[in-house]
Order: C-alpha cells, then structure tokens, then sequence
C-alpha cells in the first residue's frame, strides 16, 4: 500500500473488484422441468376452505382473548 501510495480501503476495494471480475464461470439458463400429476384430481376444495376458516376463526378469537 505504502509502494503505490493508496490507503488500505482503496486496496481492498481494487483487490475484490479484481476478483470479481477474473475468471467469471459462464451462467447456464435455468429450466424447471414438470411432471404430469395426472388428468384426474379428486381434491375436495370445499372442505380444505371450510378448514381454512375454522383455523382463522380460532386464532383470531384467541387474539382477541388475549387484548382483554
């Protein structure tokens, strides 16, 4: 640092930007691959929201017991 009359920031900052910029690893694009779950899904989304709202309810009567 003295040789070449910078302070240490300046060095450090030079000696990351060096690194960061040599040697870079080409990126390769991303792609998810998808799996077929079937033509047929019997999912009952009716009670899954009914069991939603019992959950939400509880918690917001306990929240609510809880300012009192």
């Amino acid at each position: 640092m003295k040789e070449r009359g910078i302070s240490f920031k300046e060095a450090l900052n030079s000696a990351v930007q060096i690194g960061l910029t040599q040697g870079k690893p080409k990126r390769r694009h991303f792609v998810q691959k998808s799996y077929s779950l079937g033509a047929d899904q019997n999912f009952r989304w009716v009670k899954a929201l009914e069991a939603a709202g019992a959950i939400e309810e509880e918690e917001l009567s306990r929240q609510l017991a809880l300012r009192k």
